[in-house]
């Protein structure tokens, strides 16, 4: 599992002390990866169902904006988390979770008059490497 974000060589924290960077994430063309996201102290992310239907209108208006160039193989939205298998042609999937989860985000802070972060760290995301793993994790988020 790796969470994803840019790598950096060096960064330093606020007592100076030095932050391991962060392990790139493995991916290529056709990866299917399995991705997680959750709300910052496990709290909820949705709150009724417009919140949900926002959510895949994100994801459909995404993959508009890449040109189709992900496919969603299952998901599930729980009240707290997100549990999506996303499926890559030529390009990693952090722009298109970024442009979801930073729109969903904007939306859900206005509507409750939330402040903070809505997500809590960035997502994690698990490379779906054979087809035995792809059914596993298909059956555990349906």
């Amino acid at each position: 599992m790796c969470i994803t974000g840019k790598n950096y060589n060096e960064d330093y924290n606020k007592k100076g002390e030095l932050i391991m960077p962060r392990k790139k994430c493995e991916w290529y063309q056709g990866a299917k990866l399995h991705v997680i996201a959750r709300g910052n102290h496990r709290s909820d992310i949705f709150k009724d169902k417009i919140d949900y239907e926002l959510y895949l209108n994100y994801l459909q208006e995404a993959n508009e904006y890449y040109d189709y160039k992900y496919h969603i193989v299952a998901y599930t939205l729980m009240t707290n988390h997100i549990h999506l298998i996303i499926e890559t042609e030529d390009k990693d999937i952090s722009d298109f979770i970024k442009r979801v989860h930073s729109r969903y985000a904007w939306n859900f802070n206005k509507k409750y008059n939330y402040i903070g972060h809505l997500f809590q760290d960035r997502y994690r995301s698990e490379l779906i490497d054979t087809d035995k793993y792809l059914l596993e994790s298909s059956r555990y988020i349906i």
